[in-house]
């Protein structure tokens, strides 16, 4: 190490030193403040009561772990002989998709039948007839006026079934 930048180095450390010796005094008289303050009361733990086991006496009660729907046979639809989505049926592109994201934007009418024009999230617009299936709850078309397209869906009932929900989707103005 030559001599000037081993000089440098004893000049630093020198002044590191020195910064050191700083007065302290208003940290010493925080200190002793903090300390003579009175300290406040800390609330005690609460206790835990005792856990008291509760016996179930079944007697005439009905079994807690048994659904009420099934205790009931007229509550609602026998998840048995009700109405079922197609299951093994192909799904359609717009099935995909929420009800209510999908737009309808307009109608085609041939001689034939009467199509309405439904635009997706993604931008795509779908031709659609009745018997096509739009949105997440198996809605099939049941008819297409200038207007609207009307719909029935198949939801869960709550019960372990499904049933029928009439829907539609009215003309957008954009």
């Amino acid at each position: 190490m030559n001599r000037p930048a081993h000089l440098l180095l004893w000049m630093l450390c020198l002044a590191g030193l020195t910064a050191c010796g700083r007065d302290t005094s208003e940290l010493e008289a925080y200190i002793a403040e903090v300390k003579a303050r009175k300290s406040t009361v800390v609330e005690p733990i609460p206790q835990i009561r005792q856990y008291e086991p509760f016996e179930y006496l079944a007697a005439d009660r009905r079994d807690p772990f048994t659904p009420q729907a099934q205790d009931a046979p007229n509550s609602g639809p026998s998840p048995e002989n009700s109405l079922r989505p197609d299951a093994n049926r192909n799904r359609e592109a717009l099935e995909e998709f929420p009800l209510d994201s999908l737009r309808m934007v307009g109608t085609l009418s041939t001689q034939r039948a009467t199509y309405a024009l439904i635009r997706a999230p993604d931008g795509i617009v779908h031709r659609v007839a009745v018997g096509n299936y739009l949105g997440q709850n198996y809605g099939k078309i049941t008819g297409i006026t200038e207007a609207e397209v009307k719909l029935e869906e198949i939801i869960p009932d709550g019960f372990g079934g499904f049933m029928k929900r009439s829907a539609s989707i009215a003309l957008s103005e954009n």
